[in-house]
């Protein structure tokens, strides 16, 4: 084993970047790398936020080699110098004193986590997980990842996993926020292809949201919306009156869970007024009679009934919608995040399709993605599909994967991972024996968490990577891997409008935390498949194997040279193909109206609506809403928990907002702690009365930990993705 870590000692003990040649540590100094004296001693050097989807760039500012502040770049094309509350502290988390600085195994006669060291951690990680699959084969181990470290990171990660180890299921936590779009758009198009740039937001004269409340999760592309100029139309489509809704010209407060009705609804006054563009149809579709046969049911009157609208109401959005030159339809977690998740957003994507709006500026059918890098793992996650988006069922895709890795085809399996849910029902049934979890927070985000809680001890194993040894996943694990951050390292996130931005390191991580990619590699290293993956010697060099994996590609990227290049253009819109030129252009998708099918043309796709699961009754008569509290939270806030200045822009407490006239009949006042129960577990909240909310539905913010012990374990059936936004509940005053 000595002679294994000393080989990996010159891959481990560097400052995560490229340069190899400045590999002066010594075999014991693991993670101790500086940073990278490429930045002189008060330099400022541009970056790519970590937080949300928006990808900003921001400008690290250093002093005698250290970074000390951050500012917005004023030149960085996202963002044109505007910077979110999260983005101004996104330092912060760095330097918090909960920071997992040294492998940690848990003493099995106290039950505590000690620190050990690197040898022993990644020896005793690797004997756990072979004596598993040696017992239970190689289905019986697991990953759960994440939309947050860079994208070579991901890749590295799923080959190893799957070309390495041996191992076949593996998910990522982007299956809780964007798999339905992933889906919707690869039914719909033919591949993962959301066709906008942001420059559409300031183009449209109309603009559509649905379930999307982009004043707070995505501020800085609202601040983009307000740079419109045409005096557009704004339409909200949400139940509540979200700060988006109150800044709308139209709202429409929907009764939750109804949207694929209305949708399909305005789909059939629009077919029948004429209002559809028949020629951009015919020419570039594949199945429009059938879904414009299939929307007569869907009346009027029938509308009326299930969303809660008035007929003048939905006659008015539609006659918005046939009005506008220049449409866009967007939505986020209010469509993804449900039963029927998939037809909804293919809903959204028929209406683009049916009036012509896509592949012109100011339009498009435009999912906004969540996290940092969700569209990274989308494409590059090696998960359920393979590398680059191909398939592993087709032999030649199978083959030119390899092929660009240097690999035999037969190491790549034919059959896909299981999705996030079937890994938990996995444990349940005792066919998952070992877990790693990487960069995510399971414990917390899962839907009906008690229950996956409890489900963690039923592993033979778990390993949990992450920044801090506190997060609720890592409270249950065998095993803590001490990750760098944001900041920390090098590699690329991809940003909702498909853009590949550079992040840099410019901190060191604390203590012998390494970076998630010289983290797989000493796992390559001590499972013995270490020769597979000489290739992937830095983050760039991986990146080189994957531009290769993505020749031919709709998300080609071969014409990328470096990173440098990355670095100069202020990022670059995939595709951007060998021969490509000027990488700071606009990549909007489908202006020559070409899709991804092998016919070339995209598809009509509908269903018959489903009733919601886990509906309201006597017992239980509110329907419980989830989504973004404010512009300062982060998902289970591991992250801005740690800054003093976020902590203070919201509740330290969950609350639950209910409106006046139910609180009124359960004698409920703003600021009076209230119990509410669903039919899987009861927590406690401050209530907050507001008319924001519709009677008979109340809504908390996803970043509270009681948040997800209510909420119900349903899914869409082609994504796989939770339903996080509909649960029926019941409100008590706590004496």
């Amino acid at each position: 084993m000595k002679k294994i870590v000393d080989q990996i000692g010159a891959a481990v003990r560097q400052w995560d970047g490229p340069q190899t040649q400045d590999l002066v540590l010594s075999p014991g100094e693991f993670g101790l790398g500086k940073v990278p004296e490429r930045f002189k001693p008060d330099d400022v050097t541009t970056v790519v936020c970590g937080f949300c989807s928006t990808g900003c760039g921001l400008q690290v500012h250093m002093k005698d080699g250290k970074a000390i502040n951050l500012s917005a770049d004023a030149d960085y094309p996202v963002n044109l110098g505007m910077a979110c509350p999260k983005g101004w502290e996104a330092l912060t988390p760095l330097r918090a004193d909960d920071r997992a600085t040294t492998p940690m195994l848990r003493n099995e006669q106290t039950g505590e986590l000690e620190p050990v060291d690197w040898e022993r951690a990644l020896v005793l990680f690797c004997e756990r997980f072979k004596e598993i699959k040696a017992k239970h084969g190689e289905e019986s181990v697991a990953f759960l990842s994440t939309g947050q470290i860079v994208t070579e990171e991901m890749a590295f990660l799923g080959a190893l996993f799957k070309f390495g180890m041996g191992f076949v299921h593996c998910d990522s936590n982007t299956r809780q926020c964007m798999a339905t779009s992933h889906v919707a758009y690869k039914q719909s198009f033919g591949f993962d292809a959301p066709p906008y740039t942001y420059a559409d937001f300031e183009q449209s004269d109309v603009l559509v949201f649905i379930g999307s409340n982009l004043c707070i999760a995505h501020p800085i592309m609202w601040q983009r919306v307000m740079r419109n100029r045409h005096h557009p139309d704004i339409i909200v489509i949400d139940p509540r009156k979200t700060e988006t809704a109150m800044a709308a010209t139209q709202h429409y407060a929907i009764q939750p869970k109804s949207d694929l009705v209305l949708l399909y609804g305005l789909a059939n006054i629009l077919i029948a007024s004429g209002w559809i563009d028949r020629g951009y149809i015919d020419a570039h579709t594949t199945g429009f009679d059938g879904f414009a046969e299939f929307v007569r049911e869907f009346t009027t009157c029938r509308v009326t009934r299930d969303t809660g609208l008035s007929s003048d109401q939905i006659w008015l959005l539609a006659d918005t919608i046939a009005k506008g030159k220049r449409v866009s339809f967007w939505w986020t977690m209010g469509i993804n995040q449900g039963h029927e998740a998939t037809r909804s957003a293919q809903a959204i994507i028929n209406l683009a399709l049916m009036t012509g709006n896509m592949g012109r500026p100011g339009t498009g059918a435009n999912s906004v993605t969540g996290q940092c890098n969700a569209m990274g793992s989308r494409v590059y996650g090696n998960i359920t599909s393979l590398l680059g988006g191909h398939d592993p069922a087709n032999e030649a895709h199978r083959a030119k994967v390899a092929g660009a890795l240097g690999l035999d085809p037969s190491v790549i399996p034919r059959e896909p991972s299981w999705a996030y849910d079937e890994i938990v029902e996995g444990i349940r049934a005792g066919k998952i024996k070992g877990l790693w979890v990487i960069a995510t927070n399971s414990s917390h985000s899962w839907v009906q968490q008690q229950d996956f809680n409890e489900l963690l001890a039923k592993l033979d194993f778990l390993v949990v990577q992450d920044l801090y040894f506190t997060t609720d996943t890592a409270q249950h694990a065998d095993l803590v891997l001490p990750a760098a951050g944001w900041g920390e390292k090098e590699g690329t996130f991809i940003n909702s409008e498909r853009r590949i931005g550079l992040i840099k390191k410019v901190s060191r991580a604390p203590g012998q935390a390494l970076s998630d990619f010289n983290i797989f590699k000493l796992v390559a290293q001590y499972w013995g498949c270490g020769e597979m993956f000489t290739r992937w010697s830095s983050p760039e060099n991986a990146f080189e194997l994957l531009k290769e994996i993505s020749r031919g590609q709709p998300c080609d990227m071969t014409g990328i040279r470096n990173y440098a290049m990355i670095d100069e253009s202020g990022g670059v819109q995939w595709p951007f193909a060998e021969n490509a030129s000027d990488a700071s252009t606009e990549r909007r998708l489908f202006a020559d109206g070409a899709y991804f099918h092998a016919d070339g043309k995209a598809k009509f796709l509908f269903e018959l609506p489903r009733e919601a699961p886990d509906k309201p009754d006597r017992d239980f008569p509110f329907i419980l809403l989830t989504g973004r509290g404010t512009s300062s939270q982060w998902h289970t806030q591991t992250r801005t928990s740690k800054s003093d200045v976020l902590r203070q822009l919201y509740p330290a407490q969950a609350y639950a907002e209910l409106n006046s006239d139910d609180a009124e009949g359960l004698a409920i006042r703003s600021g009076e702690r209230v119990r509410i129960s669903s039919r899987r577990a009861s927590v406690t909240a401050t209530a907050f009365v507001t008319p924001t909310v519709a009677p008979g539905q109340l809504f908390m913010p996803m970043h509270y930990i009681e948040t997800n012990a209510l909420t119900v374990p349903a899914f869409d059936p082609y994504s796989r993705q939770p339903s996080y936004k509909f649960c029926a509940v019941k409100v008590e005053r706590l004496k």
